[in-house]
């Protein structure tokens, strides 16, 4: 007989199923419960009227490789110098580690990934005509359906348990990320071969008309098509909840969108106004709340805590010619925020971040600092599992289900592996040598030759330097934050 626990006059199960749904490159600013006036998200919406809207939530990282590490580890991804990775790198996670999957696995439920990976895959020299191992399996997922990196890096392939699917033994794939293989067209050499060209970057080896990051040949009919990369996705999705419905599940439903390149399904082409990128949003958006109604059809609505956030910051020119800068508009992804992807301003990584669970969180809005990787201390708290005490998640689980507006205290953040630390309503960014600005891009990336310290409730948007006003607290900050990492700030 399961455990329970009291929620404002109602017996809840302990163990609710868990969904974490994770969107791409989605910004502060780009949903319209956060403020987003020119791109509808209504079933974004949808879930933050019936659940905790949190103003300042955090992935760890203002890229994906650091980010996702953190929200399944625990662990800050600097300790272990992560970062974003290329599409034939090994596996990053240590394979029998405490993982957030593998506790919950030990707490009796059936764990499941579909969709972006980008964690390495294999031991290095990777063979993807056998059985890839470790892989997601190997960090405690009993089913996964994912990329095998990420959707603008060859090869441009799904696995599923850790084999290619629809794989032809009679035309392997190779994979590389030094030189072409013979006779393999490229968008740098053959742009009229392409639907979309690339802006920067990104011309290497041609699937579905589309140049990528690396050199890829052969497994012609284990190719994605991207357009229909969503649907894909989100029928593996239900499928894994409706054979598992009957059971506590994990299920961690790592969207794509709207990471480049932004090629949504034909429905969607032109509906948002501003180009594939704002077309991809509002794909992601559908897919959500087709997974909220299979929700609501298979019953599972009352016992499932839902989180919707995403990896990190907005990126607008992220390597293809699709018009996302041309088209933006007034419509501004960060919202009130400063940076974006790549960078250690407020943008980079304070993200969307939405939690439901229905009958057990009341619906409103809450300022609590809190930060995916924080999922598995808390859950560990929420199921009575042990875990190791020296991971960097915190158990917020109180602020997660709306009981205290008090979550963490302080936070490390990175960008390109340049740490930044928050305290309270303070952050500071230590000087760093570098550029400030990314003009492919168009990001600034929080370097300066000065300390910046900022004070976020007067100025959200980072503007008012007042390091030289608060010297005594630079200091204090910065030895709390050498204490943390072990860096020593500049």
């Amino acid at each position: 007989m399961l455990s329970t626990t009291v929620f404002s006059q109602r017996t809840i199960q302990k163990q609710p199923n868990i969904l974490v749904i994770l969107a791409d490159d989605l910004g502060y600013g780009d949903v319209s419960c956060y403020g987003a006036k020119h791109i509808s998200t209504p079933n974004i919406d949808r879930l933050a009227k019936e659940g905790l809207r949190f103003t300042n939530g955090f992935a760890t990282s203002a890229t994906c490789t650091p980010s996702r590490y953190a929200l399944l580890t625990g662990i800050y991804p600097w300790r272990k110098k992560a970062a974003v990775l290329p599409g034939d790198a090994p596996l990053i996670i240590e394979p029998q580690s405490l993982t957030l999957p593998r506790m919950l696995q030990n707490a009796g439920y059936t764990t499941g990934v579909v969709g972006k990976w980008h964690l390495g895959l294999g031991n290095g020299n990777t063979d993807w005509n056998q059985k890839v191992v470790p892989g997601a399996n190997e960090t405690g997922f009993n089913y996964s359906f994912i990329q095998a990196a990420t959707n603008d890096r060859v090869p441009c392939v799904y696995l599923e348990n850790g084999l290619v699917v629809d794989l032809d033994p009679k035309d392997p794939i190779s994979v590389s990320y030094k030189e072409n293989f013979t006779g393999e067209p490229t968008g740098k050499q053959n742009p009229e071969l392409l639907k979309m060209h690339p802006s920067h970057g990104h011309d290497f080896s041609i699937v579905n008309g589309i140049s990528r990051i690396g050199y890829m040949k052969g497994g012609k009919s284990a190719h994605w098509i991207d357009e229909n990369m969503a649907d894909t996705f989100l029928t593996k999705s239900i499928g894994f909840i409706k054979a598992n419905r009957t059971k506590p599940f994990f299920l961690y439903y790592a969207l794509h969108q709207p990471h480049v390149p932004r090629v949504p399904n034909s429905r969607f082409v032109g509906k948002s106004g501003m180009g594939p990128r704002g077309d991809a949003i509002l794909e992601a958006d559908w897919c959500i709340g087709k997974m909220l109604d299979a929700m609501e059809e298979m019953g599972l609505n009352e016992n499932t805590l839902i989180i919707f956030s995403s990896d990190n910051g907005p990126v607008i020119d992220d390597g293809y010619k699709d018009q996302a800068v041309e088209l933006l508009g007034n419509h501004i992804p960060a919202g009130p925020l400063r940076g974006g992807k790549y960078s250690m301003f407020e943008g980079g990584t304070r993200v969307p971040f939405i939690v439901r669970w229905k009958g057990a969180i009341k619906p409103g809005v809450s300022d609590a600092l809190v930060c995916q990787m924080d999922f598995l201390a808390s859950f560990s708290d929420l199921l009575g599992q042990k875990i190791d005490k020296n991971v960097d998640s915190k158990d917020v689980l109180q602020a997660l289900l709306g009981k205290t507006k008090t979550g963490r205290s302080d936070l490390v953040i990175e960008g390109m592996g340049n740490l930044a630390y928050k305290q309270g309503d303070w952050v500071l960014i230590p000087k760093y040598k570098g550029e400030s600005y990314m003009p492919l891009t168009g990001t600034e990336t929080g370097r300066s030759g000065e300390d910046q310290l900022y004070h976020l409730s007067d100025d959200l948007g980072e503007r008012v330097n007042l390091a030289g006003k608060e010297a005594n607290r630079v200091v204090k900050m910065k030895a709390a934050l050498e204490t943390i990492s072990g860096i020593k700030p500049n």
